[in-house]
């Protein structure tokens, strides 16, 4: 299985993208990995929010596959603590996908071509994070998964 994890707009703070690398990495030592930062959409601040969603959107789904399993990142996703992550990323690594991609969206959210095209919605905290640090805050989770599926010693209960 491959993961790809798919974020719009560039990431600018020096220490996001160095942890990023970091656990960009470690991530690539499980299974193929790839994290894709996809150009802001051009006039975002002259668009409505709702027009602005599916912009975004449509730069997304080009980036998605009709067979992959797409994850969103989502404030209305399910709740999950780090154990059920991972039971659920080793799930989608025994069954026939193929490709499991997440994605982290715009400072407004998902349009309802996302949703609907979504396979799973996440929620990682019922806190509100930028954009920007949920980058690496997910990766991190996503690296701790993989601890917590091979018994490695980084989580601890």
């Amino acid at each position: 299985m491959n993961i790809k994890v798919l974020s719009i707009g560039r990431t600018k703070e020096a220490y996001i993208l160095q942890g990023a690398e970091i656990y960009s990495k470690r991530i690539s030592r499980y299974l193929g990995f790839q994290w894709i930062e996809l150009p802001d959409v051009k006039h975002s601040n002259r668009l409505e929010p709702a027009t602005l969603k599916d912009r975004e959107a449509e730069a997304f789904l080009k980036q998605v596959q009709p067979t992959d399993c797409l994850v969103l990142l989502d404030e209305r996703g399910k709740d999950l603590d780090s154990v059920a992550f991972a039971s659920f990323v080793e799930g989608k690594t025994v069954t026939s996908v193929k490709n499991l991609v997440f994605v982290i969206g715009g400072a407004y959210g998902f349009s309802e071509a996302m949703r609907k095209r979504a396979n799973h919605s996440i929620r990682l905290s019922s806190m509100t994070f930028s954009h920007q640090i949920i980058r690496l805050i997910f990766l991190e989770q996503l690296y701790r998964a993989f601890t917590i599926i091979r018994g490695e010693p980084y989580h601890n209960p």
